[in-house]
């Protein structure tokens, strides 16, 4: 639950957060970010009792949420502590040299490389490892999203950042467990709790592996669209919304009505195998 709403290592305790996230006002109005990152080998539950030997960012899958707002300079040390060559690969404008794609680039195990880069253009990214092959590094769980803000502020939100995953559990290259998050069917039993009235700004990325598309669906009402995030216009009004691998949307809506809304995948096999939650909307309190 605390992944939907952390992002700079804000869920980590204030002792620990220097070490892994700092930031430093610049003369122009920007800031320079300076970010701990390292691959290490887990195994993480992804349904009660149910282990998957994942290969992590910073222990946990997805990795930790970065954000900047356009124009700052972020500085991500990068550190392989997992057993196989890694690499990160930001989405978004950088140098050659900064991408993480070519087999020059692998940051080999016990080895390190510092990524530096402007945040550009404003945005909902995604940053995931670029080794080969790809699809197995991808689907053991090395990625993350990266939000990039433009310089004057979307309106105030209940933000929260989805990740839609999957998990191939016998490795025969089909998913046996699909989520948000990672973990299956974690809001069923535990609802994303919003305000009836207040907005609330979705950052929904796909990077399911082994499946061409994957889908949100919230039940008893509409949403705003905006795709990639790059634009301030939303693209269309809808209840459902496609993505394919890498593909990435922020959607915006306000619930009218107190209660419990469903929320799944519209591939219903996704949904039976753990891609389903709910959003329990309750009315704001208000003091006397």
């Amino acid at each position: 639950m605390s992944f939907l709403r952390s992002w700079n290592f804000s869920d980590r305790p204030d002792e620990q957060r220097p070490a892994l996230y700092r930031e430093t006002p610049r003369p122009d109005g920007t800031m320079f970010r300076e970010y701990q990152l390292h691959a290490v080998d887990r195994d993480i539950e992804i349904a009660p009792g149910l282990f998957f030997p994942a290969w992590t960012f910073n222990g946990q899958v997805p990795g930790p949420t970065i954000r900047a707002t356009e124009g700052d300079r972020l500085k991500i040390t990068f550190k392989n502590l997992g057993t196989h060559p890694h690499t990160l690969h930001f989405h978004g404008w950088h140098q050659p040299a900064m991408d993480g794609s070519l087999p020059e680039h692998q940051v080999q195990p016990g080895e390190s490389f510092v990524y530096e880069f402007d945040a550009d253009p404003f945005g909902l990214h995604l940053y995931h490892c670029h080794a080969v092959p790809l699809k197995r590094h991808i689907h053991k769980g090395l990625y993350g999203t990266f939000i990039v803000d433009p310089r004057g502020a979307r309106p105030a939100a209940d933000e929260l950042v989805m990740v839609m995953n999957a998990f191939d559990t016998n490795f025969d290259a089909d998913n046996e467990v699909y989520a948000v998050n990672t973990v299956a069917n974690a809001y069923m039993h535990d609802p994303i709790r919003v305000t009836v009235g207040r907005l609330v700004r979705i950052y929904l990325v796909n990077i399911t592996e082994f499946d061409l598309v994957n889908s949100l669906h919230l039940h008893g009402m509409f949403f705003d669209v905006f795709r990639t995030g790059t634009s301030l216009t939303p693209s269309e009004k809808t209840d459902t919304v496609m993505l394919c691998q890498g593909e990435r949307t922020i959607i915006e809506t306000t619930f009218r009505y107190p209660g419990d809304f469903m929320f799944h995948a519209h591939q219903t096999e996704f949904a039976e195998l753990g891609w389903m939650g709910l959003f329990r909307a309750v009315e704001e309190r208000r003091g006397t």
